[in-house]
Formats: C-alpha cells, sequence, structure tokens
C-alpha cells in the first residue's frame, strides 16, 4: 500500500489513515507534504500495525506552516508479538515560516516484539540562517532561496512518484502557496 498526500490552501484537514499490514512481507509507504498559512489548521493521524512477521513502513511527512496556521502530527507505529523482523521507519519535520505558526508532533511506538528495527523521529524549527545567507552572498534574493531551500526540505516526499510531470506539478503548486511574508529569519 502506498499513500501519498499533498495540500495546501485548505481552511481545515484532517486526515486520518489506518494500515494494518496483515500478511507476511508486507509494505506500506505513507508520505505528506503540507504548505500552510493564514488561519489554516492541518491535522495528520496514522496508524500501522504490523500484525505478522516480515513487513515494512516507511512514513515520511513534511509541513511548512506560515501566518497563524497550526499543523498537528500524530503518528503510531504499533508491532504486535508476532511481528518479529518488523522494520520501520516514521519521520515528521516541519519548518516554521513565521513566529505566530505552530507545530505538535507526537510520532510514537508501540513494540512487542524483540526482533525489529523500527526509528521515529520527529523536528520543528526554522529555516537556516547559514543557508540563507550562503545563498543571498551568491546572488539569489531572499524570496528564491527560501523556496529552495523548502523544495530541498519537502523533496524526499515526492522522489518516489515515478511520474515526473506529476511530481513538478504537486512540487509547484506547493511552492506557489509557500507563504511569501513573515519570514522568521
Amino acid at each position: 500500500f502506498q499513500d501519498l498526500i499533498a495540500g495546501s490552501g485548505s481552511r481545515l484537514v484532517r486526515n486520518e489513515i489506518h494500515v494494518s499490514l496483515n500478511g507476511a512481507g508486507g509494505h506500506t509507504d505513507l508520505f505528506g507534504g503540507y504548505v500552510s498559512d493564514g488561519d489554516e489548521v492541518v491535522d495528520h493521524h496514522t496508524t500501522i500495525e504490523h500484525a505478522v512477521a516480515d513487513c515494512t513502513s516507511r512514513e515520511i511527512y513534511r509541513g511548512v506552516l506560515g501566518g497563524k496556521s497550526r499543523g498537528a502530527f500524530t503518528g503510531m507505529i504499533h508491532v504486535h508479538q508476532d511481528a518479529q523482523r518488523t522494520d520501520a521507519k516514521q519521520s515528521n519535520d516541519a519548518i516554521l515560516l513565521s513566529r505566530s505558526s505552530e507545530m505538535n508532533t507526537r510520532p510514537r511506538l508501540e513494540i512487542y516484539a524483540d526482533d525489529v528495527k523500527c526509528t521515529h523521529g520527529a523536528t520543528v524549527g526554522e529555516l537556516d540562517e547559514g543557508a540563507l545567507f550562503y545563498l543571498r552572498s551568491r546572488g539569489v534574493s531572499l524570496e528564491e532561496a527560501r523556496r529552495m531551500m523548502v523544495r530541498a526540505f519537502t523533496a524526499e516526499v515526492f522522489e518516489e512518484i515515478e511520474n515526473e510531470g506529476l511530481r513538478e506539478q504537486i512540487v509547484e503548486q506547493l511552492q506557489a502557496a509557500m507563504p511569501a511574508s513573515e519570514c522568521v529569519t
């Protein structure tokens, strides 16, 4: 099972995804990329159940929040006792483009098997001032430097889209929705 969520421009977004890996050798990918601005609220809830042995999962979410927007991510990877040799990765990262935006993130692992390789993590931060300075010193405008950094930040989410035209269209739409003001740095 593979799921890709790409979103921007909605006042309220709530995604709930529950995947249960019930067949040996099963695999799932959950990817999410979103841009939020104004008073928008983006809320992602995911659960991946590893019920049997030899299953794998990847979950990668990247968000860019500006204005007074708020984001939330609650992700659960549940590895059942019989799900030996599970390999699971969960990651949620966000960039805040204004001092009024916020992100609450809760990546969780619940593991009842002993032979597993599971990772989870989350970061919330601002655009790197040093990287912005470097790009600016090379003649890149502040706005273009920000767009380049956001594009690089969200690239991992979209690189799995095999259709290059579709991938570029999604990335361009998210770039167009990126807040143009209130840069924190």
